[in-house]
């Protein structure tokens, strides 16, 4: 039995980048253009279900390649990078008259500071015929030149409107008329088995189109970003790709591709990951309404809930829900009343399947909206009513106290009690109570379950411990049932459940 831990925040919640290398994302994803006007975009249209009679396994897909090559884009970027080295010399020696005669080795004794530039590969897509650019975050953050090459050979200076990190999703515009344009699809529509074709530019060997199908919907927990829901497909992508078109057989734009799981060897393995355009499509128009992306909040930080979990808090039938671990004081939700411990079923009489589809449902709604969420408490259902706030933009170990071992099930943790001293080198607040993990045996439950050296137990069964003494007691009140642990790590709270063997 292996339960992991596993938690998201809805306070809150890189792929095939760039030939030369993905770079770190922008401090804050706002446009230095401020907001800007509405863009028009297109989406599915007649002329799109046009094409998709034409194509068949005897006319191929070239109807669709007519349609969608010309709209999506390479993109080549740059900045300026300092050399790592950055010592303590006068600016003398990086002087290039001194270096003349004495050489770069001689003035690298010295630690002269450098610095180059690092260009990047990828895609983008063209969505407004006025020249409003889709593609990746990492394929853009932090690059202060930024070339865009049509397929007809034209080239265009990019600069950035707004990004977005948390889904890594960036806009460029170019100063253009009467682009070419890629019509917008429903990503919601998509299903497994569809038919569909990759377009980018990989490395950077100029515009290429590969076949697949959508393998799966609604991806996460991959760690690539903060906020993910992928369509998953077999269409080969590789680096460069980032940014480029996912299509259906209509030459509907579905998603933004944006990473792959290389299995170490650096390139495609029919494994490939795309943003939704709902998502994408989403986020660019909150970079251009707002200059950046404004997140609601309920302000609880969430764990899934597992067959464990359901069973300690009375619940039946299969996992569902996001479990709240905490509460934040000051909060939507404490003002609302929720507490720790509910399960959150429903969000606007919607089923919540699991704390990732709680926390995207919620990041997708504007700041002040009012939403309904049903909660289970103490085994009863209850609505209740909640105004979102805004996102923060940032959102997301010894005492002299007698050491007690777990007794009663063999747990496989001891436990000590926790001090101000130890609190404060746990980093947590000094009046933290509880008690802190000081050993955990290989391959015990307590192992298997996800517990750590230095969590502090807060709770057993749902009752709080302040002692080791309590902690023994309610350890052997438990007897053999599996127990429900809520414990603190690093300021984190989230639910365990230990079942001993």
């Amino acid at each position: 039995m292996s339960s992991k831990l596993a938690i998201g925040t809805v306070v809150v919640a890189i792929g095939a980048g760039g030939l030369a290398g993905s770079w770190a994302t922008a401090r804050t994803g706002r446009s230095p253009f401020g907001k800007v006007d509405p863009v028009a975009m297109f989406v599915s249209s007649a002329d799109s279900e046009a094409i998709g009679r034409q194509v068949s396994f005897t006319n191929g897909f070239v109807p669709v390649a007519k349609k969608v090559l010309p709209a999506v884009v390479n993109i080549a970027s740059s900045k300026i990078v300092r050399s790592p080295d950055q010592g303590t010399s006068s600016p003398f020696f990086a002087d290039p008259f001194f270096r003349q005669f004495f050489g770069d080795d001689f003035s690298q004794q010295f630690h002269v500071p450098r610095q180059g530039r690092e260009h990047s590969l990828g895609s983008g897509i063209i969505v407004n015929a006025d020249g409003y650019v889709l593609t990746n975050n990492h394929v853009v953050s932090g690059a202060d030149d930024i070339k865009v090459s049509l397929g007809d050979k034209r080239e265009f200076k990019g600069r950035i409107v707004g990004t977005d990190a948390k889904t890594d999703v960036a806009v460029v515009k170019i100063e253009g008329k009467d682009l070419p344009v890629l019509t917008l699809g429903d990503s919601a529509k998509v299903q497994v088995g569809d038919f569909a074709l990759a377009v980018g530019n990989p490395f950077g060997i100029g515009q290429t189109l590969t076949m697949g199908i959508i393998s799966a919907t609604g991806r996460g927990g991959l760690g690539i970003e903060d906020y993910e829901d992928f369509i998953q497909t077999d269409a080969a992508i590789n680096p460069g790709n980032s940014g480029g078109a996912l299509v259906n057989v209509r030459g509907e734009l579905i998603g933004l591709n944006t990473a792959i799981i290389s299995g170490g060897g650096g390139g495609n393995q029919g494994v490939g990951f795309a943003v939704p355009v709902n998502m994408a499509k989403a986020v660019m128009e909150q970079i251009l309404k707002n200059g950046r992306v404004l997140r609601g909040s309920i302000g609880v930080l969430i764990q899934p809930m597992t067959l464990e979990l359901v069973k300690s808090f009375g619940l039946t039938g299969q996992p569902r829900g996001a479990l709240v671990a905490n509460v934040t004081p000051g909060s939507p939700a404490e003002r609302a009343g929720i507490k720790r411990g509910d399960v959150i079923l429903d969000l606007n009489g919607a089923p919540i399947s699991d704390s990732r589809d709680l926390s995207l449902k919620v990041s997708m709604m504007a700041p002040g909206t009012a939403v309904k969420l049903k909660v289970f408490r103490d085994g009863h259902e209850q609505e209740i009513p909640v105004t979102l706030a805004e996102l923060p933009a940032n959102a997301q170990t010894s005492g002299d106290a007698a050491k007690g071992t777990a007794s009663g099930p063999q747990l496989g943790i001891s436990v000590d009690q926790l001090t101000p001293q130890t609190a404060r080198q746990l980093g947590l607040p000094a009046q933290t109570t509880g008690v802190v993990v000081t050993d955990v045996l290989s391959a015990s439950p307590a192992e298997e379950a996800g517990l750590r050296r230095g969590d502090v137990i807060q709770e057993v069964n749902r009752k709080p411990v302040t002692s080791t003494q309590q902690f023994r007691s309610a350890i052997q009140q438990a007897g053999s049932q599996p127990v429900l642990l809520l414990i603190d790590r690093g300021g984190d709270r989230m639910y365990v459940v230990v079942a001993p063997k």
